[in-house]
């Protein structure tokens, strides 16, 4: 096998790796290729119209806005609107007293204390009158249970002339049924301390 060789009695591989002698490349440099750039135009001239004016509308008056003024430092004041006429004479009839002290507000606090209370106990006489005879019964026996067991026997007696233990007589029994509710098959729940044996 024989390979071919130049004058030089070399190969025909070229002395240099690149040729030095590079063509006109297809795609010439973005800048060569983009037009000549316009001049910009002159500014056309600005338009001032005449200001109209009206025979019938008077002029604006000067300006007298004060660049250093600042808006949140003028006071601010709103449109009176009218009191309401029954507040205005409850105002006159009961002047407000001056802001009471803290002995003031002590004695404010206790009052309405007392008010709760009261009404708390008083709700509870009336619709929970049992619980102290309840209570009364599971104390050992002496003079204070018995007195407490009489007098609450007296005033659930008064009060049951009166319907008031309806209410929580009402829920008991709806407690009562819903705990002797039995499955079918199941024996009968067992008779309660408080009603009389079936027999």
């Amino acid at each position: 096998m024989t390979d071919d060789k130049d004058k030089n009695g070399e190969g025909g591989v070229p002395l240099e790796p690149f040729p030095t002698h590079r063509p006109e490349s297809p795609f010439p440099p973005l800048y060569e290729s983009l037009p000549e750039p316009r001049p910009a135009p002159p500014p056309e001239p600005e338009v001032v119209l005449p200001p109209v004016t009206n025979p019938n509308v008077p002029p604006d008056p000067p300006s007298d806005w004060i660049q250093s003024a600042d808006a949140h430092d003028l006071a601010v004041t709103h449109a009176p609107t009218r009191e309401n006429a029954l507040l205005a004479l409850g105002r006159f009839a009961f002047p407000p007293g001056p802001p009471p002290d803290d002995e003031g507000l002590a004695a404010r606090d206790r009052r309405w204390t007392t008010r709760v209370i009261l009404t708390a106990t008083v709700f509870l006489l009336i619709f929970n009158a049992v619980s102290p005879l309840n209570w009364s019964r599971q104390q050992v026996p002496g003079w204070l249970p018995q007195t407490v067991e009489r007098l609450s026997g007296v005033w659930v007696e008064q009060l049951a002339l009166m319907r008031a233990d309806d209410p929580r007589q009402g829920l008991r029994d709806m407690w009562n049924a819903a705990r002797d509710a039995r499955f079918i098959g199941q024996e009968p729940a067992p008779a309660r301390d408080d009603e009389p044996a079936a027999g």
